[in-house]
């Protein structure tokens, strides 16, 4: 166990052990510990339900027991980080897909089976959710990049292209969604092209902090919690990402010394949206520690 003073990852360890779920123990483990990859398996299995989709929180902004798409994405993300993401598991998730996507083939982003439990203020629970590139664009990503052809994809890609295309005015969880889809999508010329229009959409409308010195000048989007900004690392979280190419090596350097500096003294590193009830943040911080050492260790950076 680390103590105080220790590198990056004993301090982040003795925070995961602290305060974190089962499952963000085990990809914990998985990821830095060599530990297996069946038991981080186990662990989502959990949260699935009979309909194939997954629930019960493993999104911690979204209460309840009920499938939603949000949490269907986030399953695809721990399949794809254990090099899970195919079989029957998959199968099922696209089965649960087919039945929860509106008339475009596509994924709203909340069902209205979210009503009457628990749920985040700022992702609000309509009768005829339209379909949202925030929703399917991760999805289709996970999905091209690990290989999966299934039925739901074909229109739910085309989707996402017409939705990538149209972007005029964005903000930053939309754009990560369309980096999502892009860096996974196999027309690769079609995808280059695409994030670079994005890349210059991003920093013409200031959705990243180039200089997180100057953070107080760039503006938040309308809706996020204050100080919820975002930067270079949160588009290219790998140097393979086709967001990668919007950012100067210097910029890039800068967005991830900023990220190393945001470790908290207990390890863990903190959530910047908006909190809106104990657990949540509880919950989500070792999910964001998670993703902070991925990318600070896929970019290079010494966390021992």
């Amino acid at each position: 166990m680390a103590g105080t003073g220790a590198h990056p990852l004993a301090r982040a360890e003795q925070f995961i052990w602290l305060t974190a779920r089962v499952l963000e123990q085990r990809r914990f483990a998985h990821l830095f510990l060599g530990g297996g990859a069946d038991v981080v398996e186990t662990a989502l299995t959990a949260y699935r339900n009979e309909d194939g989709g997954y629930g019960h929180a493993l999104e911690p902004d979204l209460r309840g027991p009920v499938s939603q798409p949000l949490h269907t994405a986030h399953a695809l993300s721990v399949l794809d980080s254990i090099d899970r993401c195919g079989g029957l598991r998959v199968e099922r998730i696209c089965r649960y897909l087919t039945d929860v996507s509106t008339k475009e083939g596509a994924l709203p982003a909340l069902l209205p089976s979210q009503r009457g439990y628990p749920a985040a203020p700022f992702i609000p629970v309509v009768d005829h959710p339209p379909a949202e590139l925030l929703a399917t664009g991760p999805v289709v990503g996970f999905l091209h990049r690990n290989q999966v052809w299934h039925a739901w994809l074909f229109r739910a890609t085309d989707f996402c292209w017409a939705a990538v295309d149209a972007l005029q005015h964005s903000h930053p969880y939309e754009i990560e969604a369309a980096v999502a889809f892009l860096d996974g999508v196999p027309d690769r010329p079609r995808a280059e092209a695409a994030a670079d229009r994005l890349g210059q959409l991003v920093r013409e409308q200031r959705l990243v902090v180039l200089d997180p010195q100057r953070r107080a000048e760039y503006p938040v989007a309308p809706g996020y919690a204050p100080r919820e900004h975002h930067f270079p690392y949160d588009y290219a979280r790998t140097p393979g990402s086709l967001a990668r190419r919007w950012f100067s090596d210097a910029e890039l350097k800068r967005s991830l010394d900023h990220l190393e500096s945001e470790q908290q003294e207990d390890g863990g590193w903190p959530v910047n949206w908006r909190r809106w009830a104990p657990g949540t943040a509880l919950e989500g911080r070792p999910i964001v520690t998670l993703k902070a050492l991925r990318t600070l260790r896929d970019h290079g950076r010494a966390l021992v």
